[in-house]
Parts: C-alpha cells; structure tokens; sequence
C-alpha cells in the first residue's frame, strides 16, 4: 500500500469535480440526496491487480447520495475497458461497474447509499476512512 502524491491527489480532485459536474443533476433527483455533502475522492492508493492492468489506484469517492469504491486501472487499460471489473483486496472481492468519465477508466461500487445523516464533509471524509482501512484489512 502505497499513499498517492500531492500532485496525484490533485489530478484525483479534477477528477472528482468532473465527475460531480457530469452527475449533479442526477444526484440532486435521487432521494438519498445530501445538501450538506459534496464529491470528493479520498484515501486513495496504489495497488496491484491483474484487473488493473498491473497496478491502478483505489479508494473512495463521497457523493451527497453515497459512499463507494473506485478503481482506477493503469492508462494502458483505458482503451480494453469493460462493463465490470473484479477487485481483489484483503478484505475479499468486488465487482465493480464501468463508470466513464472524461478519457479515464473508472469503476465504481457503493458501497453505503445512504449518507443523509451525515452532517459534514469531515464526517463523510472519516467515514471514507474507515471504509478503506476495513477493505484493505484481511477478512478475519
């Protein structure tokens, strides 16, 4: 487990603001709906996979509807992308959805789909947090 650079976070951030900028109006319908919650991606890091294409980077994306995983596999990949991929981590496995998003190969999971009690980014962020240590901890 590697932690990302700054400037890998920062990429990460455009990201997270296309992707809030190409679902918002979607979200905002759904009635797991948030106002006090935005996206952002977090607790991100380098991790090896055959499904990644060798290695990608994993973590979690908050939306003001939910809590998922995201992979995101080397850029090689991006054009032999498929409608799902098979995540191996500590905890098990999990399919993820092909969700495109402008020229990056990105797979989602939610993993919790209903954050209306959380009343802050740093809440979600702390709950991001435990999701990932939970997932990159070996099953007991």
């Amino acid at each position: 487990m590697q932690t990302l650079t700054a400037d890998e976070y920062a990429a990460l951030s455009v990201r997270a603001r296309s992707y809030r900028d190409a679902r918002l109006k979607t979200l905002k319908k759904q009635s797991e709906y948030n106002p006090k919650l935005g996206v952002d991606a977090l607790c991100f890091q380098r991790w090896q996979d055959d499904a990644l294409g060798g290695e990608g980077l994993v973590g979690a994306l908050i939306t003001p509807c939910a809590l998922s995983l995201v992979a995101i596999p080397e850029r090689e990949m991006l054009q032999y992308s498929s409608d799902t991929l098979l995540l191996y981590l500590p905890s098990g496995h999990y399919r993820l959805q092909y969700c495109p998003l402008e020229g990056v190969a990105w797979y989602q999971r939610v993993i919790l789909d209903n954050l209306r009690g959380i009343e802050s980014m740093q809440e979600a962020a702390q709950l991001a947090q435990q999701l990932m240590e939970r997932l990159m901890r070996p099953s007991e």
